[in-house]
């Protein structure tokens, strides 16, 4: 059925202010733009956008959404601000476990509280007999109780594992907190889910996700669990039949050739396969992200790598073997330096490109490497919003120029995606969009963190429309407003590039989410 959309503002996002009246869709494609009176004719049905603002659809570049939906149907830690609020939600919740059920939760951010505390075992032995495990919102450190910790038989003479630690207090004890690799050990012992909990995940996550106006994600869940047919069947079971929703989906390193090697099928256009996905290094909230010099608040450590230089190489041999790319978690500079390294020995297939995921800290030289090979960023503009002003004492003066650093990376011609990593991160994509053009939180007057590193608005808005397309590929069929492309439409109650104030970006209500020419989400 053809679909004259109209009575609104089209963007076309092929370049800045370009717009037309009117667009003609059918089977799920645009196919034909113009005017309202020379498209009515050819159309069974219309829909007038009543002054909305049209816009190509929003895409997420990086999120996790299985761990999204989970965080919406679970516990949440993300809005306490003080540690004391922490621990009365605790005490509240779950009150029905039984001995052996997990008592979860995720969010916790101690940068949030007055007093930056981190709870121990101990105090969390005071909330529950039952094994709990408590992610930070980074999900690269965790804190577990006395219970989980005997489950998996952690002692004082437990070693550490090779990708992480057990945090030690002055007698050699677990303290209960872990990083890294060592949040695995136990969650470990968490019963895999089932496709029936990871299908109720997901349509959570879509739901929430399409009422913000998303199209689509790419998403990190094949690897969430130890094995990969649970992740996908849900995937193919909700995504497309149930909810029109376009995921791209990158395989976790530890499943990739079990993927590979039984040929795992996808439900597309719905649900796409991605690259082979690993993480060299950890967060800066946590101070486990790599750096080339030590942080400048704790001067005794530069962070931790999870691999091996060994290991990082034999894993992007791996992806070139079934002619994929990689797709590698990078926040450090030494860590980005590592990642250069091995795909400088053993280049992208023709066609493929490689994705860096995060590129907090740089360096000249590294982005004069970076710029030599097809290489795409993930950037996730609110990470401006949560992370300064206390990164810059993580990272002291001499390190800002490239840290954060969007427009500079933008400039050199890097094909740059939007994304959130929710559930990290709220996955609003305006309060991405917003950051990105002002790099401070909401509700702050001052000009910006880093201020030179500003985008204007349609750069942030184009880092969810065309770069999030182009890093997967996408840039001739999603992303843009033109002829043959994907009818993915995010509607708005206002013109981004026309208001007057960005504060006015938050202000912004999604009219409808369209998917595929369908109306997914209605106001």
């Amino acid at each position: 059925m053809k679909t004259v959309w109209h009575n609104g503002r089209l963007y076309t996002m092929e370049e800045e202010g370009q717009y037309v009246e009117a667009i003609l869709t059918d089977n799920e494609k645009i196919v034909a733009m113009g005017t309202y009176e020379e498209l009515k004719g050819q159309a069974d049905e219309e829909v007038d956008l009543q002054g909305a603002v049209l816009y190509p659809g929003f895409v997420d570049s990086h999120m996790h959404m299985i761990m999204h939906g989970e965080k919406l149907l679970g516990l949440d830690l993300s809005k306490e601000t003080t540690a004391e609020g922490v621990m009365e939600t605790l005490l509240s919740s779950h009150k029905d476990l039984k001995a052996d059920d997990w008592f979860l939760g995720d969010g916790w951010n101690e940068n949030n509280y007055p007093d930056k505390k981190i709870f121990t075992r101990y105090e969390l032995d005071k909330v529950t007999d039952s094994p709990m495990l408590l992610k930070r919102a980074c999900r690269h450190v965790g804190v577990a109780n006395s219970k989980a910790l005997e489950l998996a038989g952690i002692t004082k003479d437990t070693p550490n594992p090779a990708d992480g630690v057990f945090v030690r207090d002055e007698n050699g004890e677990a303290t209960g907190l872990l990083l890294e690799g060592a949040v695995n050990v136990i969650s470990n012992l968490i019963p895999e889910p089932t496709v029936e909990s990871l299908e109720n995940a997901l349509r959570s996550a879509a739901d929430d996700l399409l009422s913000l106006g998303l199209t689509g994600a790419v998403t990190d869940d094949l690897g969430y669990t130890d094995d990969y047919h649970n992740a996908l069947q849900a995937y193919n079971n909700v995504i497309g039949p149930e909810k029109k929703f376009r995921a791209h989906l990158l395989k976790r390193s530890p499943i990739f050739a079990q993927i590979m090697e039984n040929e795992a099928t996808y439900n597309e256009p719905w649900v796409e396969p991605g690259g082979l996905k690993f993480f060299i290094d950890g967060a800066l909230g946590g101070k486990t992200a790599l750096l080339s010099k030590p942080y400048s608040d704790t001067p005794e450590t530069s962070g931790m790598t999870v691999l091996t230089d060994d290991e990082i190489n034999d894993l992007v041999v791996l992806a070139r073997k079934h002619g994929e790319a990689v797709a590698i978690h990078v926040i450090g500079d030494a860590a980005a330096e590592k990642a250069l390294d091995a795909i400088e020995k053993h280049p992208a297939p023709h066609g493929k490109l490689d994705r860096f995921i995060h590129v907090n800290v740089l360096r000249d030289d590294l982005v004069e490497r970076m710029v030599k090979l097809p290489i795409v960023l993930d950037l996730q503009p609110i990470f401006v919003s949560s992370d300064f002003p206390w990164v810059m004492d993580r990272l002291g003066e001499d390190r800002l120029d490239w840290t954060y650093a969007w427009k500079r990376l933008l400039d050199r011609g890097f094909i740059c995606g939007g994304g959130s990593d929710a559930p990290v991160e709220e996955v609003d994509p305006l309060l991405g969009i917003y950051a990105g053009v002002t790099r401070r939180k909401p509700g702050e007057t001052h000009e910006g963190y880093l201020p030179d590193e500003k985008l204007s608005r349609f750069e942030s808005v184009g880092l969810f429309t065309t770069g999030s397309a182009a890093s997967i590929g996408k840039e001739n069929s999603r992303g843009k407003l033109a002829l043959g492309f994907d009818a993915d439409f995010t509607i708005l109650d206002r013109d981004l590039f026309e208001i007057e104030d960005d504060e006015e970006i938050l202000d912004a209500k999604v009219v409808m989410t369209v998917v595929g020419g369908e109306v997914m989400f209605r106001k």
